[in-house]
């Protein structure tokens, strides 16, 4: 393998690992807080706010339902708009946030679920304020959920950002079709599959290792 292609999947690789990054620390700013709000809005909660609930929980409903290439497609005017351009990491960046945000409010939602309602009866009876029972109670009994909720966004990121190559999108998915598909190297298609293979391996171990730590139970 001459040294050109070698340089271009470091760089192809750096791209993926880039876009994941990005989009993975935005989701995460924007999800989690997302998830917090459709738990403690649903009526009996710390922030009972039936209308809001149903309002957010449509909206993420919504993104959820959208497959990432229809989505990457419809959103177009934004990225480029938002960015500059349609094609490349930066613009990849843009779809891939916006399809992680909802995804991650779900399982953050889901990670709350698992909180025994007696310990926010407790902190209520001794006159926490509603911030209090989030920030001290919730969000430190599902620190473990929400790591694997993060670890399961990461390695779905690392699927779509390959999806996002499609399309003009950068990293080892457009590696992969430029060099590997279209001109008929099925090396370069292996190298690119081995790479993502050892990327999702990478992020979930590092995922599990977070959750053992954070498990105080």
């Amino acid at each position: 393998m001459s040294s050109a292609m070698i340089d271009l999947i470091l760089r192809a690789t750096l791209d993926t690992l880039y876009m994941v990054a990005i989009s993975g620390v935005i989701a995460a700013l924007v999800g989690i807080p997302l998830g917090v709000l459709l738990y403690v809005t649903r009526p009996g909660q710390v922030l009972a706010q039936p209308a809001v609930n149903g309002v957010l929980g449509i909206v993420t409903n919504i993104g959820r339902s959208i497959p990432f290439i229809i989505l990457m497609v419809a959103i177009i005017p934004f990225t480029r708009m938002l960015v500059g351009t349609s094609i490349g990491t930066n613009a990849a960046a843009v779809p891939l946030t916006i399809a992680a945000v909802p995804f991650i409010a779900r399982l953050v939602e889901g990670a709350l679920n698992e909180i025994n309602p007696g310990l926010v009866e407790a902190a209520q009876s001794m006159g926490a304020t509603p911030w209090q029972i989030i920030t001290r109670v919730l969000l430190p009994e599902a620190r473990g959920g929400i790591f694997t909720a993060m670890t399961v966004t990461v390695v779905t990121l690392v699927s779509y950002s390959a999806m996002a190559g499609a399309v003009g999108g950068g990293g080892l998915g457009d590696l992969g079709i430029r060099y590997g598909y279209n001109r008929f190297n099925p090396t370069v298609m292996l190298i690119t599959v081995a790479i993502l293979v050892v990327m999702v391996q990478g992020f979930q171990s590092l995922g599990d290792y977070l959750v053992r730590k954070s498990d105080h139970k």
